[in-house]
């Protein structure tokens, strides 16, 4: 049994904030699973991570008593070719793309170097995980449903395209909604429910216990994670789990984290009106930077809420324990740890926060525990720095 340890590159961690001040870059969900639970199909083994050390006590690296660790990058999705070139590795040697690491075997700096041709498919800046979403749903269904039967889809919907591309889990309930897979495919997780009225054209994930509330319009390529529950109009969005935007209103190339819920009406832009660049926060680098992209949501941070008929500019970045509401928009970047409306933000009172954290949480019935709290404080007092 291989001793595995997915590990943060530096560099990609910084890019991806706020979604990796909270958990590891390999337990960031894209597609269907996170990218841990891809590889632990791809190589069977003993799983843990080198993250940061505020989140090791969570999240602790576990080595093998022999020294024989395979450390492989925590933002890349296994391939068969990948796959192959890192269990080819002998000790002391790493795995390199274009002069980046993407494994290594064994402890210390490596002695020998394998070039890594193909590229590969990863996570390397935060929107990567809502524009290479369609991708990743697409190899996950296909890994997931290989030679099973989905559940039948009841009489009262209709599908639009090949039936091999819905596939459908034990528990889940589907009823009176309309499903194209003619763009992609389309999975409905374990217990996972579509209400009566829904609208859904693939690719789309929805996970374990998640939901899509009644007449709700959901466009690919969206994942909804465990226990998410949306209604409203989504495109292209990913939702990490446990978080809701349950009624109306907007919600396009987006990524939303854990805990997460935008109040009845509220709505996000994802594209300017001049129909130009995008440019967005660099939590790591503190200032805006430019960007490729023309269509760019909202990206929120664990534990954040917006109240009802809030409204988010274009390329809006929200950190970890943000409470926003009243009228009017933010300004483009809302710090952890803070709440208020545009007329002004202050300090979140964090005793206050977790209050309200313990109080959501139990409501899936998950608690809130002293390691998490550590976490938070630590998170906090990295945004007073």
């Amino acid at each position: 049994m291989k001793n595995i340890i997915l590990f943060d590159p530096e560099e990609v961690r910084s890019r991806l904030l706020p979604l990796t001040l909270t958990r590891p870059v390999a337990l960031l969900r894209h597609g269907i699973t996170t990218i841990s639970e891809k590889w632990q199909r791809a190589i069977p083994g003993t799983y843990s991570y080198s993250t940061q050390d505020y989140l090791s006590m969570k999240y602790p690296m576990v080595e093998a008593a022999d020294g024989d660790n395979l450390f492989i990058a925590g933002n890349l999705h296994p391939d068969s070719a990948l796959v192959e070139a890192i269990l080819a590795l002998e000790p002391g040697q790493e795995l390199l793309h274009q002069g980046i690491r993407l494994a290594k075997r064994g402890n210390g700096d490596p002695k020998e170097s394998v070039a890594y041709r193909d590229t590969p498919f990863a996570i390397n800046n935060i929107w990567d995980i809502f524009m290479l979403n369609d991708e990743a749903v697409r190899r996950d269904f296909a890994i997931l449903t290989e030679g099973r039967k989905s559940k039948p889809l009841s009489d009262t919907c209709r599908l639009i395209g090949d039936p091999s591309q819905l596939f459908i889990e034990e528990g889940a309930t589907v009823e009176a909604a309309i499903i194209n897979v003619t763009k992609g495919p389309v999975y409905v997780g374990r217990d996972a429910e579509i209400m009566e009225g829904a609208c859904l054209r693939g690719p789309i994930a929805m996970c374990e216990h998640s939901v899509v509330n009644m007449g709700g319009k959901i466009y690919g390529a969206t994942t909804l994670g465990p226990y998410c529950k949306v209604g409203g109009e989504l495109n292209n969005v990913v939702m990490t789990g446990y978080s809701n935007k349950a009624h109306d209103g907007f919600l396009g190339n987006a990524v939303i984290g854990e805990w997460c819920n935008l109040g009845a009406g509220c709505t996000a832009s994802n594209l300017k009106n001049t129909y130009g660049p995008v440019k967005i926060w660099s939590m790591a680098e503190g200032r805006f930077v430019k960007t490729d992209l023309q269509f760019c949501g909202l990206i929120m941070g664990d534990h954040s809420k917006a109240g009802i008929n809030t409204m988010f500019n274009t390329a809006t970045v929200v950190g970890v324990g943000v409470n926003f509401y009243g009228a009017g928009f933010p300004r483009t970047y809302l710090q952890s740890f803070t709440e208020g409306s545009p007329l002004g933000m202050k300090p979140v009172i964090m005793e206050r926060f977790f209050d309200t954290a313990s109080r959501m949480m139990a409501r899936r019935h998950k608690d809130l525990t002293p390691i998490d709290k550590e976490i938070y404080i630590n998170i906090h007092e990295q945004s007073l720095e």
